[in-house]
């Protein structure tokens, strides 16, 4: 816990509180602060919250906690940073994780997207041309 200012943690809706906490210490290299009530997993310069799903609560009266219905549409997913793409792409895979496409080369970025045991997206990226001022095409119109 922080002694001043603030920690960002991002809280996970899950199934099954074992297999998603071994996947994100697994396949993101995270360390396991708690095991349950609730999974709490380090990665990196952040923290993950996981828990099952659950019905309204006095401080959040309107609200339900569920698992992503579908993988079609989403309205937010994890962002990460690598060093090596290449490594950490054969080391997720080793893992068990499976990647929506291989590796994208977009100019500024290598990057690509998993899915957690829960449909959760993740976005994995490596800045390449970005750093030299190489910005990524504009999305094609639709």
């Amino acid at each position: 816990m922080p002694e001043h200012g603030l920690l960002l943690t991002y809280f996970l809706t899950v199934t099954d509180v074992a297999v998603s906490r071994r996947f994100y210490a697994d396949v993101l290299g995270g360390e396991v602060v708690m095991e349950e009530n609730p999974a709490i997993v380090k990665v990196a310069n952040s923290w993950l919250i996981m828990n099952p799903g659950g019905g309204p609560t006095p401080d959040k009266p309107d609200v339900t906690l569920e698992v992503p219905r579908t993988t079609e549409r989403v309205s937010s997913f994890l962002n990460v940073r690598v060093a090596d793409m290449a490594a950490f792409h054969a080391h997720a895979v080793a893992k068990g994780a499976r990647f929506l496409t291989e590796p994208l080369d977009r100019a500024s970025e290598v990057r690509c997207y998993l899915r957690d045991p829960d449909g959760h997206l993740i976005e994995v990226g490596q800045s390449t041309g970005l750093l030299r001022g190489v910005l990524a095409a504009p999305p094609a119109a639709s």
